[in-house]
């Protein structure tokens, strides 16, 4: 048995050596006592076969905690290397707020088949969570959870907790509720309360009245600003009738908050899909990177179609070739700022697509200013370099220019992208990239060949 995981110098040999000899006892431990990114990243740094091989000697219940405890770190890929009759089992042994999670993103005709495999009524309780937004109040909640009616006593509470703690252990909550006979949120019961009060007084006589909640439609935004009002370890959900339908972590929100942070990232980067892992298949890791790679090659020959249309300025004045590059990642630097501000504020609700002219007006105003220092900056080192005014006159007004372009359409691009019902995060970074070289180039040629005779 392993007594001091962190003593380990190399894990992943350990865990693939007590793969090979099968011992399960070991291999128990490290599933154990791993933390989740070290377990993830072991189980995913082993082939299909070894997987397969981990499946058979743990079994589907000790999978489905495997799965569990590494959530959000790609736990699905997994599954994407089982059979479905593999994948069965294990998918439900998981809670059903992950099950829901996981089916959404297998989707079409395999997560039906699996749902009819998990039974009517609990896949009627997956897909009525599956039909909430992906990230909203109904799809984070969890359905296990205490719920008493109002007229219960006290001492029948006290005995049910007794009777069933074993079940109730795992429950991550630490309130009860009180519902009416339909289902309705009435009331909190505290725990404190129950084990401090008589046993003859009712949930109700002792509930906490008027509780707050969230409806199942609320959005991760919604949940945010709840949690940032109010320090709860969690909130119970309910649906348009009031009814009690399951209780929203705190922990759940900050998680989803962070994947979605990332899932940005990934977008702006070209990661179609917003998600990548080295442990996904190579064809569709290949296949969500060159979606947009492909599509640049095209928008990357169209803004070099400007450079080919003053080649005659270039190769009489080459020294502008220096400072084209220059000019180009300035620009796109400044613009991707603008889109940054303008995904994230779409992210919060701070800002409508529709509000294009106040954006710009806003972004304008940062374009002239930080263009004008960028450009008497650039224009100052060409001037000082080749002791030409008119060559820093070009360098520094295309960058001003370009910046105050770039920037503009930075602002603009995502609120578009979005009344265009198209994901920002994925399409402004490319297509910002085109826009500002192609103008970049133009600026500064145009520039150059109107001063040609004072350059050469």
């Amino acid at each position: 048995m392993i007594e001091d995981i962190e003593k380990l110098d190399d894990i992943e040999a350990v865990f693939e050596t007590a793969l090979q000899k099968q011992d399960e006892q070991i291999l128990t431990a490290l599933v154990q006592q791993l933390p989740p990114a070290e377990l993830a990243r072991v189980i995913f740094a082993i082939s299909k076969e070894d997987q397969l091989l981990l499946l058979e000697i743990l079994g589907s219940e000790k999978i489905a905690t495997i799965m569990t405890k590494i959530s959000g770190l790609g736990s699905q890929v997994f599954l994407d290397n089982l059979s479905p009759d593999q994948s069965i089992p294990i998918i439900k042994l998981l809670p059903q707020d992950y099950q829901a999670r996981l089916l959404r993103k297998i989707g079409g005709e395999n997560a039906e088949i699996i749902l009819d495999e998990i039974g009517p009524e609990e896949s009627d309780k997956i897909r009525k969570r599956m039909s909430y937004p992906d990230t909203s109040a109904g799809a984070l909640m969890i359905t296990d959870y205490l719920a008493y009616p109002g007229h219960l006593k006290v001492g029948d509470v006290l005995d049910d907790l007794r009777q069933h703690g074993d079940k109730y252990s795992d429950y991550q909550i630490q309130y009860a509720y009180v519902v009416s006979e339909s289902g309705k949120l009435i009331g909190v019961l505290r725990l404190r309360d129950l084990l401090m009060t008589s046993r003859a007084k009712t949930a109700g006589e002792i509930m906490v009245t008027d509780p707050l909640c969230v409806p199942a439609t609320a959005t991760l935004r919604d949940l945010k600003e709840f949690f940032s009002e109010h320090k709860f370890f969690g909130v119970p959900v309910v649906d348009e009738t009031w009814n009690l339908v399951g209780v929203v972590r705190s922990e759940a929100v900050r998680e989803t908050l962070n994947q979605n942070t990332n899932q940005i990232f990934l977008k702006f980067a070209g990661i179609v899909g917003g998600e990548e892992l080295r442990s996904m298949p190579l064809i569709k890791r290949s296949s969500r990177r060159l979606s947009w790679l492909s599509i640049n090659i095209v928008l990357n020959i169209v803004a070099a179609s400007v450079i080919a249309l003053y080649q005659d300025t270039l190769e009489k004045a080459i020294v502008l070739a220096v400072f084209l590059p220059i000019i180009s990642d300035m620009s796109g630097c400044s613009g991707n700022q603008a889109v940054a501000v303008s995904i994230r504020e779409l992210t919060l609700g701070l800002v409508r697509p529709r509000e294009l002219l106040r954006v710009l007006g806003k972004e304008a105003a940062i374009g002239i200013v930080n263009g004008a220092i960028l450009g008497a900056l650039l224009g100052g080192v060409a001037l000082l370099w080749k002791g030409n005014p008119y060559l820093g006159l070009v360098v520094g007004s295309a960058l001003a220019a370009n910046t105050f372009v770039a920037v503009g359409i930075g602002g603009l691009v995502p609120l578009i992208l979005k009344g265009m019902r198209t994901d920002p995060a994925l399409a402004s970074g490319p297509l910002l990239t085109t826009i500002t070289d192609m103008c970049g180039f133009f600026f500064v040629l145009s520039l150059a060949s109107f001063l040609l005779p004072r350059l050469v």
